[in-house]
């Protein structure tokens, strides 16, 4: 072949390779490890939330993956064993009892909203119509179930030795009515409400069941439940500027206008 026929041809190829990228256009980088963040939450409102700021946290480089658990502690178990960057689920005393249970050293990184605890009933409708020797069903996890414990103390339901303490059933010192408690998974606890007189149950899992906690239960705590709900992560990894994203995220005054239209009052901000 001619040297000038080999120059022309090398001068071609170039040239239909350039007009192939000027036509496609600069291909956005795939998302790395290091843009995306794992959180673990309970569907509602913990998903909800972070399903709200996922768009605003994409538009500033950062990824989310939310995974959604229906229990209280494979969501801890992953982050402590670094198969999840963080979750968002529980409160302070929660945690507390689980890092002393399981050995784990996770550390809050953020406080987001409260959910005020209620007690619900399909039979009666109102506190004081619930009869002698009703069943009560209450969370079985130690700090929730003291949560219960001192919802039901502060409403003269029942009477504890130290109500601002983690208190257990071995704590109750006056019981006028006689409740018999039954301690269940806080998961469950929905599903039995039929089956008994009386219920306390988390708020995610009320409103997972459609329950309205400002319209349907009988007893509720108010705004100044001490019980927040954090964003967790490990020693680490709390630092991370992808957390420190997320934790700026959650704590915006766009969540919290988010809560206040979505809850109206079930889901209530604490920041």
């Amino acid at each position: 072949m001619e040297p000038f026929m080999v120059a022309r041809r090398a001068i071609l190829v170039s040239g239909l390779a350039a007009l192939a990228l000027t036509a496609c256009g600069p291909k956005a980088p795939a998302p790395s490890a290091a843009d995306t963040l794992t959180v673990a939450a309970t569907a509602i409102p913990h998903a909800e939330v972070l399903e709200f700021v996922k768009p605003k946290l994409a538009a500033e480089g950062l990824k989310l993956k939310i995974k959604v658990f229906n229990d209280y502690v494979q969501p801890n178990t992953q982050v402590a064993e670094k198969r999840i960057d963080v979750n968002y689920f529980q409160t302070l005393p929660y945690l507390q009892d689980f890092n002393r249970e399981k050995g784990t050293d996770l550390v809050t990184i953020t406080g987001v909203h409260v959910e005020p605890i209620g007690a619900y009933s399909t039979k009666w409708k109102s506190i004081a119509e619930v009869p002698n020797g009703a069943t009560v069903a209450i969370p079985n996890d130690a700090s929730t179930e003291a949560r219960a414990l001192i919802l039901l103390a502060k409403n003269g339901v029942i009477g504890l030795k130290n109500p601002s303490d983690l208190s257990t059933l071995k704590d109750i010192t006056s019981n006028p009515k006689n409740l018999k408690f039954k301690e269940l998974e806080a998961p469950a606890l929905p599903r039995v409400l039929a089956q008994v007189d009386l219920a306390v149950i988390n708020t995610n899992y009320a409103l997972d069941a459609k329950l309205n906690p400002s319209k349907d239960a009988l007893i509720a705590e108010d705004k100044t439940s001490p019980y927040v709900n954090y964003l967790v992560g490990r020693p680490d990894n709390k630092d991370d500027p992808r957390v420190k994203k997320l934790a700026a995220a959650l704590t915006s005054p766009e969540v919290k206008d988010f809560l206040a239209q979505k809850y109206a009052g079930a889901v209530v901000p604490a920041f």
